[in-house]
């Protein structure tokens, strides 16, 4: 039986602005008023990115909202998250990293097994006439499908 998987949130505009080379599932390490505004859907990453340092991946830019029930013990909503993968996925991230122009952006954000996960693409930004290209193409398949459905 396939596993359930809830959708948080989609970084649509990532997938207009950057090329995606790879992907990978990663957990991530939440507070536990982090978490309850993850189930509320109150996060905003539209410029988040991630970064290797010292061996370790760090997510930032991701905003998660303060949970307004949680007086004292709230989180810092700016606070850089730890991403959890494994070792040599890590290496392997670290080297194209350092390739020129390849960058780490959070696709999307989900539930699976009651786990926060999170979709990073291991990207190369666009240029304005590849993302004129990526429209024309789009246009060309949608025109191509709705002439097999008038037929």
């Amino acid at each position: 039986m396939a596993e359930a998987v809830k959708i948080i949130a989609v970084n649509r505009k990532a997938r207009h602005d950057y090329a995606i080379d790879d992907s990978y599932e990663c957990g991530i390490e939440l507070l536990g008023t982090e978490v309850k505004s993850f189930r509320d859907g109150k996060i905003s990453f539209p410029d988040a990115w991630a970064e290797v340092l010292s061996g370790e991946v760090w997510l930032r830019s991701l905003r998660v909202a303060e949970n307004p029930f949680s007086s004292v013990f709230n989180h810092d909503p700016d606070r850089k998250k730890r991403l959890l993968l494994h070792r040599d996925e890590i290496k392997r991230i670290q080297r194209k990293v350092e390739e020129k122009g390849y960058t780490l952006i959070p696709l999307s954000f989900y539930f699976k097994k009651g786990r926060v996960k999170v979709e990073l693409g291991l990207c190369k930004g666009k240029k304005a006439y590849d993302k004129r290209a990526d429209i024309r193409e789009r246009d060309v398949k949608r025109d191509i499908a709705r002439e097999f459905r008038t037929r």
